[in-house]
């Protein structure tokens, strides 16, 4: 496709940056982007998201949309081919659900394993395990999320793929999501992972594990000041 005027501001550590590329990727869409500092956040940034001055961000002709949600329902409209949502209403609906769903429990249960110690720990890892479940549950008889092709919900969960793993690897934990246990999404994994746009976009392990750690430290800190 030609390019367009398309900026995109993100950070590398961040899987709702990720999402975004997935998608613009998938679609063959030319973008520029920008990395960010967010303990110096750039003019620009401030400039287009005053509210949150959060990443990811991206600039159509001039104009932000941010939210990584919101970017890949206005990138599919404003670029229709091969499209990411599903086209039937009630499961448009239901993919917006599970997006929810990933963000607001599975993401935060998984992240809650990572930064809490002994008991806490423990039941943390329980509520993810769970949560994970459920996200088993909904790839019964289908290769992706929405079915036969990479989508919508395939981007907003694909951050399992490698963050899981890592956080396993740091706190010399098994493996969370093993082939017996989840089965089903074990193979999603090894789909997404290496599907033509997405294997080569991953920020190398041992960097996401060192970003990983100086995050979790300044969380313990703050909890403990």
């Amino acid at each position: 496709m030609p390019k367009e005027d398309l900026k995109l501001f993100g950070v590398w550590s961040s899987p709702f940056y990720h999402r975004v590329v997935w998608a613009l990727r998938t679609k063959e869409i030319e973008y520029e982007y920008f990395e960010e500092d967010l303990a110096n956040k750039s003019p620009l940034l401030l400039q287009y998201n005053p509210i949150h001055q959060k990443v990811p961000v991206l600039v159509h002709n001039g104009k932000p949309i941010i939210e990584s949600v919101f970017i890949l329902q206005y990138i599919d409209e404003t670029w229709k081919d091969n499209t990411i949502f599903p086209q039937d209403p009630h499961e448009k609906a239901n993919a917006h659900f599970w997006a929810k769903f990933g963000d607001d429990k599975l993401l935060s249960s998984i992240w809650r394993t990572f930064i809490t110690e002994g008991k806490d720990k423990e039941e943390a890892m329980t509520v993810a395990l769970e949560n994970l479940k459920v996200v088993e549950e909904l790839l019964k008889g289908k290769k992706y999320f929405g079915g036969e092709k990479i989508g919508f919900l395939d981007f907003c969960l694909g951050w399992i793929c490698k963050l899981v793993g890592i956080l396993d690897e740091i706190d010399g934990l098994n493996k969370t999501i093993d082939d017996e246990q989840f089965p089903l999404l074990s193979t999603w994994i090894e789909n997404f992972s290496s599907s033509l746009y997405i294997k080569d976009t991953w920020p190398p392990n041992d960097r996401w594990a060192t970003r990983l750690c100086y995050v979790r430290e300044i969380v313990r800190s703050s909890s403990t000041s």
